[in-house]
């Protein structure tokens, strides 16, 4: 699909539907730090034995299950749930190991971890907003550098 079609697609979705697409990123990105917070607390028991880190992992994680469900719908015949949490847990640790990296003064390898890391969140997004049936992603545009760029289009495009 070229990109004029693609955008077309994402101002007719806006116009039918009550599509926000920024409410629904500000939702990922706190997903994305729930599983985190998850990921934290497994360690944080590993290291202490503290069975208090158990308790707030289990939290953390039906918080998350619950939040995840609001975008992603699931299907019996795909991965495509637990493709989503992994899609934003690895999106967020490039990103943060990209910081890391520009903190250390190393941009170029800092700037192609963010990269990718838009990449994962890109294709989050086309798996499930083509679920959804609301904008459907046929192929990768030739015009742009991966899906992200098509995809940033409709997030910065949000409906207030």
């Amino acid at each position: 699909m070229k990109i004029k079609n693609f955008i077309k697609k994402i101002d007719e979705a806006k116009e039918k539907s009550s599509l926000d697409i920024s409410a629904w990123e500000d939702l990922s990105i706190g997903i994305m730090n729930l599983v985190s917070l998850e990921e934290h607390s497994f360690f944080s028991y590993v290291k202490t034995h503290d069975e208090k880190f158990l308790k707030i992992l289990e939290t953390v994680r039906e918080l998350r299950k619950k939040l995840l469900a609001l975008i992603v719908k699931k299907d019996g015949d795909s991965e495509k749930w637990c493709m989503s949490k992994h899609f934003l847990a690895s999106s967020m640790r490039l990103f943060e190991v990209g910081n890391r990296l520009l903190h250390e003064g190393k941009e170029k390898e800092a700037k192609e971890l963010y990269n990718d890391a838009s990449e994962l969140y890109g294709l989050f997004w086309a798996l499930n907003i083509e679920s959804k049936g609301e904008i459907n992603i046929d192929e990768k545009s030739e015009e742009s550098k991966g899906i992200f760029s098509s995809i940033k289009k409709l997030l910065e495009c949000c409906k207030e």
